[in-house]
């Protein structure tokens, strides 16, 4: 019991800082704020925060067979390669078609920003690997048990780290929302130049 603290700061603390970088999910909250609203990028935060929730629990499930079989892993990662291309074109030209006219703030269902949340950090799955590995380390240093209590910890700390950096991200933006009509205009090609980055990035691991 007494490395619980332990496991929840170091856990809630490599969420939030992988996911601090300029990212898929953290650029899309931004753009979901500017858009549609502070509350709006909220909801999509939280979406994103549930989405990793259910990938950290696979990631603890699978733990222990990274060390017994690298396949699991190598299946993961060409997924993750197709997935990333296709996300770079997409992005492209949908800030080929975007118009430069003024950002007008609209209202949208939350639901929908919800739903857009888990669907972007479901497809990222370079989140499993990276979480199992994480699980792994803690688990070889005794930081880290396979007791209910340990994983249902880790568990809420990944989605605690990785909101508030997305809570970040909608808060600077949506402060500087009469200011940011070029954000939301080259956003797209922002993302899909990150889609190329991490389909090489991805490559890079895939194949060394």
């Amino acid at each position: 019991m007494q490395q619980l603290p332990t496991l929840f700061v170091f856990t809630f603390g490599a969420a939030f800082f992988a996911s601090l970088p300029p990212g898929l999910l953290n650029l899309n909250a931004a753009k979901t704020s500017v858009e549609k609203g502070k509350a709006n990028g909220i909801i999509f935060g939280l979406g994103v925060a549930l989405a990793v929730m259910l990938q950290t629990y696979v990631a603890v499930r699978i733990a222990k067979l990274i060390s017994r079989n690298q396949h699991v892993i190598e299946v993961l990662l060409q997924l993750a390669l197709g997935i990333f291309f296709v996300l770079a074109i997409v992005f492209f030209i949908k800030g080929s078609k975007q118009e430069n006219k003024p950002l007008i703030l609209t209202e949208a269902k939350k639901r929908n920003s919800f739903s857009k949340g888990v669907l972007l950090a479901l497809i990222n799955l370079l989140a499993i690997p990276y979480y199992s590995g994480l699980n792994t380390v803690f688990h070889s240093q005794g930081v880290m048990s396979y007791r209910i209590i340990d994983e249902v910890l880790f568990i809420i700390a990944a989605g605690g780290g990785t909101f508030l950096a997305m809570y970040l991200y909608v808060f600077y933006f949506n402060k500087w929302e009469h200011k940011t009509t070029s954000f939301s205009k080259n956003s797209n090609f922002i993302l899909s130049g990150l889609m190329v980055l991490l389909f090489v990035i991805t490559a890079f691991r895939l194949f060394n």
